[in-house]
């Protein structure tokens, strides 16, 4: 499956955040969105970073409720591994494993054009697994 099969059923809507939004701002937008990661971005189709749930917490542990009024780009994660809509949801799923990154932006003709999860990649995989499944259960009763 293709990451842009991906995009046509989740959207290709992507929270993005200013580099000079606070974290408490970025809180607030992954809470507003109930989603895990937003990219960091002046313009919403550039990409400067992403910052994660994690990058808060560590950043927390680390440095204490200061954190919170600091901007963004002082926590983000740069530079930011993407992909292209035509990219193997299982090479991408591959990556992200191997990688241990859960969100991964995808960039057409260099601008933002979605974002796939961990969650979305496996879910491609368990469909996929599932069509096949019941192709062979046809097959075999048909």
């Amino acid at each position: 499956m293709l990451i842009s099969a991906i995009l046509r059923r989740k959207g290709s809507t992507v929270a993005t955040v200013r580099p000079q939004a606070t974290v408490t701002e970025l809180l607030a937008t992954l809470s507003d969105h109930n989603i895990g990661a937003v990219v960091v971005s002046e313009d919403g189709m550039s990409i400067l970073g992403i910052v994660s749930e994690r990058d808060v917490v560590r950043r927390l542990h680390q440095n204490g409720p200061e954190v919170l009024a600091e901007p963004v780009s002082a926590i983000m994660t740069t530079p930011v591994r993407t992909c292209e809509p035509d990219a193997d949801a299982g090479d991408l799923r591959k990556t992200m494993t191997d990688h241990r990154i859960r969100h991964v932006p995808v960039v057409s003709d260099g601008r933002l054009a979605g974002i796939v999860s961990i969650g979305d990649v496996v879910k491609s995989a368990i469909e996929e697994l599932e069509a096949e499944k019941a192709h062979l259960v046809d097959y075999l009763h048909g």
